[in-house]
This record gives C-alpha cells, structure tokens and sequence, in this order.
C-alpha cells in the first residue's frame, strides 16, 4: 500500500476545490446537467480504461477524450471566462494591496456614489409603474453589451435614470450599463435566460436581467411594468418583490466588496 503525503492531501484538496468552483458556475449559469454529464462520462471512462482494463471501451473513450477538451472549451467558453475573472479578481487581492499600502478599504464613500441614486429611481419608477432595467457591472467587463446601446457616460443621477425609462423616452426598452460609477450606455441589449423554473408572469426585462446574471458577475435590477414591484438578479439567481429597503441593503453589500 502506498503512503499518502502531504503532497497527495494538497493535490486532493486543489481537485476538490476546482471541483467546487466549477459545480458553482454550472449551477449560476444554468448549464448544471452539462456538468454532470460530463463528470459521469469521466467516471466512467476512468473505471473502464483504468480499473476493469476494458480495452475496446477504453480504446473508444481514449478517442472521445482525445477531442473532449477542445469540445468543452467551445461549449463552456463563457464559464471557463467567468472561472478565470474569478481567480483574478481584485477582490480576492484585495486584502494584500491593502497590506501592501498599510491601509483599510473606504467602502462608504464607494458605495454613496451609486447605490441610493438606484434606489431612489427604483422606488419612484416603481410608484409610477414605469418598467426599468439597471446592469451593474461587477468584475466581469460589460463592453460588448454597452456597445449594443447608445454611450451616455454620464454621473449617475436618479433623475437621469427615471427620465431613461420614461415611457416616451426612444432608450426606456433597453437596459442601462453602470460601471466605474458611471452611467455608460442606454438601450442595451442583454442575453435572455432560458430558465424553464422562471414563473410565466415575469417578462423579458427578467428573463434578460437573469440572463446577463448568468453570463456574468453583474447585477441586474429589475422594475416591473405590470407591478412595480422590485427584483434583482445576480449570481445566477432571480430575487423578486424587494423592498426600497432591502434593495440598499443588497446593493451596499455588494459596492462593499469592490
């Protein structure tokens, strides 16, 4: 029997947790059964080609293989993006440059620039039922969807952004990109989730606020034509019927973090 080192627990360890990260992802994206599937076509090539020895099976499988990992870059290649972003980004470093300049992050003054001016045009859209599509950008860099809509680059302003969504304004159907505390595009065009578990009375601005939430990092938030009613989406999840209060919660968590 051969002994186990450190060496063998670290390497197990590292399997495990990219493992996780990857089970994660497939999850927000909704890709979950890809996974599985792949995972059980691995399984089961290692137990027949190297447990049992099954040559022809084996040999088979080698072929599949072979080309599996070109096939899996071309299928996954938004989620091996998001994986990579999330190894890289600057909040998991964050504590070392602050080491590094001998100070601690200033999240307040970061999260006053743009999380009350979104929730004060959230909750006046949401008085007046006027429907509204925010994206906020996160980690993951949005320039291909700002380039679908028309560059504003402008201060975020809660009057700004409720005279976007006006009804008669030629930029209320798109969503509006903010990054950098900026307020970079209007009338953008987003990914539409194809989610089945999405209830039938929820529209295309949710469907495409899941869907960026989905292939990004970024939150969406959401006010219903219909209802007024307030929803986010992020991490691939859709949070529906949220309070002016829980919207300045939620999102001063996440300025937080940046």
């Amino acid at each position: 029997m051969e002994h186990i080192g450190i060496k063998d627990i670290i390497d197990i360890l590292l399997v495990a947790t990219l493992l996780y990260y990857l089970y994660k992802i497939m999850k927000e994206s909704g890709t979950l059964n890809i996974f599985v599937g792949v995972l059980s076509f691995i399984v089961v090539w290692v137990v027949t080609s190297e447990i049992l020895e099954m040559r022809l099976i084996g040999s088979i499988l080698d072929k599949f293989m072979s080309i599996g990992l070109l096939i899996l870059v071309i299928l996954f290649q938004d989620q091996i993006k998001r994986f990579l972003v999330a190894i890289g980004s600057h909040k998991r470093w964050q504590f070392l440059k602050n080491i590094l300049k001998h100070r601690k992050p200033n999240n307040e003054e970061s999260s006053e620039k743009w999380v009350m001016p979104i929730v004060y045009a959230c909750m006046n859209l949401a008085r007046s039922k006027t429907g509204a599509l925010i994206v906020v950008q996160q980690d993951v860099p949005l320039d291909n969807y700002e380039k679908t809509g028309d560059i504003i680059n402008a201060n975020i302003n809660s009057r700004l952004l409720e005279n976007i969504f006006f009804k008669n304004s030629p930029l209320h159907d798109g969503a509006v990109i903010i990054a950098d505390n900026l307020i970079k595009s209007a009338g953008c065009i987003l990914p539409v989730s194809h989610d089945t578990t999405i209830p039938r009375s929820l529209g295309l601005r949710h469907r495409s606020a899941l869907g960026i939430a989905q292939d990004t990092d970024a939150v969406a938030i959401v006010v219903s034509e219909e209802t007024g009613y307030i929803s986010v989406a992020h991490k691939g999840a859709l949070h529906t019927k949220l309070t002016s209060t829980e919207l300045e919660h939620t999102l001063s968590q996440l300025s937080s973090e940046v």
